[in-house]
């Protein structure tokens, strides 16, 4: 696997004999200075270039990277799927290399740079052959810090999060395990990492990121409440499910309950009250019931 090093060199120096690249930037995870390194970090990198059309029309250029194990072009993907996408303004690629490096690589005009280059406070300037890039202070991921919620905010989260689950219910109760697991994984998972994000925000003032979905709530959880989190994944069993969900709503009320008193909110235990026992009563009907209620 080549060295870090010599992966920026390879960059650098694709840059500085292309007159066509008149500046490049990088950022992503290897510019954060609060993320540890590892194998698997991306090079992100931004070629300002004159035109963005000659690198889409010859994909030669790319292979000078290395030898490449499989490419996605997300520009492309996002055109096919009927969306709009302009790559006139930007193209990338998505190069994975039989080395095991990974570079995220995009072209775009001083337009298009111009108009996000300040947008990502996860930003390094690695060359300017124009004088093009603006000035910008050091690297901070204070933009991807958790955000204090609004009480509004955090109630329509405990509502969304109790209201949910009664599809995850009928759904295992018809048999129905792909929208029950929909439901859970997508749909009720989200409100919780919502919950677990503010519950690690009350406890650091707001000051750190989670990563992406959670990527960092094993470091930043108690031991306790990361192995209840853990255990709110579900295989395809109904009664792991079950159990997942009932799991999730033990540690969902747990975190509620703290940040609603760290950040004086109410915390509706009405609806958590009247949910689950909603849910004990579904768990308990046989497939056979023709009520829910006798």
């Amino acid at each position: 696997m080549r060295s870090e090093q010599a992966m920026m060199s390879l960059i650098m120096d694709t840059a500085k004999e292309d007159e066509r690249i008149r500046a490049v930037y990088m950022n992503g995870s290897r510019t954060n200075p609060n993320v540890e390194k590892d194998i698997f970090q991306d090079y992100d990198i931004v070629y300002v270039v004159q035109e963005t059309q000659p690198f889409i029309e010859d994909k030669e250029w790319i292979h000078r990277f290395g030898e490449i194990l499989m490419y996605q072009e997300p520009d492309k993907n996002i055109l096919n799927s009927g969306m709009e996408a302009d790559f006139a303004q930007s193209y990338g690629y998505l190069l994975l290399f039989k080395d095991g490096n990974r570079i995220d690589l995009h072209v775009e005009t001083k337009e298009h740079m111009k108009f996000h280059f300040l947008h990502d406070k996860l930003t390094v300037p690695l060359l300017d052959k124009d004088d093009c890039l603006p000035a910008i202070p050091a690297p901070a991921d204070t933009d991807y810090h958790v955000k204090k919620p609004t009480e509004p905010t955090y109630l329509s989260c405990c509502n969304n999060f109790w209201w949910c689950q009664q599809n995850i219910a009928k759904s295992i109760w018809r048999d129905e395990l792909p929208y029950a697991k929909f439901m859970m994984d997508s749909v009720v998972r989200m409100e919780l990492n919502k919950m677990v994000e503010w519950w690690i925000g009350t406890q650091t003032n707001f000051q750190v990121s989670t990563g992406k979905v959670g990527n960092y709530f094993k470091k930043q959880l108690p031991e306790s409440y990361w192995n209840q989190y853990k255990a709110t994944y579900s295989n395809g069993d109904y009664e792991n499910v079950w159990d997942s969900l009932f799991i999730a709503g033990e540690l969902f009320r747990t975190l509620a309950k703290d940040v609603a008193e760290d950040l004086s909110f109410h915390y509706s235990t009405t609806e958590d009250e009247n949910m689950t026992a909603y849910l004990k009563q579904v768990r308990s009907l046989p497939s056979t019931a023709e009520a829910i209620y006798e």
